[in-house]
Formats: structure tokens, sequence, C-alpha cells
């Protein structure tokens, strides 16, 4: 879960929901108990979450085993650089 432990009781009732299946919580982690439900499924439901939730321009969603997890996009900040920098003026003003 990550940045969004405030989002763990509204995704597990998501997923009860959705998938009519027993989600328990722990600390972090949510765990389905359901036997004929794929890893491609439950990314799938939890990807739609993200979607409703407008969080899918922040995060987004990884299978890896059977495993799936919630990541967060890391931006980098990008330093504008001036390609032509202006020089001083060095014309002399007689007024």
């Amino acid at each position: 879960m990550g940045d969004l432990q405030n989002q763990a009781e509204n995704l597990s009732s998501f997923l009860r929901s959705n998938l009519k299946s027993e989600v328990t919580a722990n600390r972090n982690k949510l765990a389905v108990n359901q036997e004929g439900l794929t890893p491609q499924e439950l990314q799938k439901a939890v990807n739609k979450f993200v979607y409703h939730q407008n969080l899918n321009s922040t995060h987004w969603v990884s299978l890896k085993g059977n495993v799936v997890k919630i990541n967060r996009f890391k931006h980098t900040k990008k330093t504008k650089e001036n390609k032509n920098p202006v020089s001083p003026s060095i014309i002399t003003h007689g007024w």
C-alpha cells in the first residue's frame, strides 16, 4: 500500500464488493482469499480502484509473481537552463 495507508479500508471494501471474496488486512498489506482468482484479475480490480479514486496520475499498479503492488510515480524536477544566456549590455549611454 505504501503511501496510501488511508485508502486501505476503501480498497478492501472495493475488492470485497467487486470480487465477492474475503479480504484481510495486515499492517500495509491486503490478502485476498479466493481460490479461482488469478493475479491478473486482482491486478485489474486494483487498477480499477486506482482509476476510480483519481490516483492514476500519481500511482500505478504492478504485478510480480502473485503480488500486486501500488507504486508511486517518481517525478524528477528538471532545472530550467537558459540555452542562450543574455550577456549584460556594454553600450554606454550618455544621457
